[in-house]
């Protein structure tokens, strides 16, 4: 069972995007709140898998909130759902830690599949939001000499990571331990700067990662 925790202003969307959860066997939402500060506190009481943010809330933000979660919590993983398509929050959300980024206009079974994904250890981005942030990542680290420094298992990691497998996963396909995968993966992230695999993630779609094994 999938446990979900709920965090947006409006109770109306609140209810609705419940209903459509709990429509699914594999999901259970443990937790709802309207605020940033009740958020918080309700996640940290009912630690659920996953957490869908709204961006804008009455005494804050999603990712702030999603920042301050992942800072106590860090096996939450992250959504932000909102109607606000903004390339500079797809940004934010990404460096914050967020697992997925996803517009509300997103489909009913699809975003249950989503919950799913992000619960399993995958990385989610809307496709137009992971678009733009690439161009916007491609702009801004042509000829980056950190991917050079990277060797070639590490470049193994961030491809596997990047097609959204979890290190247990990656560890299966390359036939190493999971704490070895686990290790490879703390010295990519330090070798290029990050702190989270969904920014890796990110990273290496902007350098064509993740189409090969």
């Amino acid at each position: 069972m999938i446990t979900v925790a709920l965090v947006d202003d409006h109770e109306i969307v609140r209810r609705g995007v419940a209903d459509l959860l709990e429509s699914s066997d594999d999901i259970q939402v443990v937790a709802e709140a309207s605020t940033l500060a009740q958020g918080l506190a309700r996640i940290a009481a009912t630690r659920p898998d996953v957490a869908l943010l709204d961006l804008r809330l009455p005494d804050g933000s999603g990712i702030d909130l999603c920042r301050e979660i992942l800072s106590r919590m860090p096996e939450v993983r992250c959504v932000i759902l909102t109607a606000y398509d903004d390339d500079d929050a797809v940004v934010a959300a990404v460096v914050a830690g967020a697992s997925g980024y996803l517009l509300k206009d997103v489909r009913g079974p699809s975003l249950v599949e989503a919950v799913v994904a992000v619960a399993s250890g995958k990385s989610l981005l809307h496709p137009a939001a992971t678009r733009r942030v690439s161009e916007r990542v491609r702009s801004e680290s042509v000829d980056d000499p950190r991917f050079g420094s990277l060797n070639i298992r590490e470049r193994q990691i961030l491809n596997l990571i990047t097609e959204g497998l979890t290190n247990r996963q990656i560890g299966e396909r390359l036939g190493l331990k999971e704490k070895t995968v686990k290790n490879y993966a703390s010295n990519m992230l330090r070798k290029l700067g990050l702190e989270r695999r969904t920014q890796a993630a990110v990273y290496g779609r902007d350098h064509g990662q993740g189409s090969t094994t």
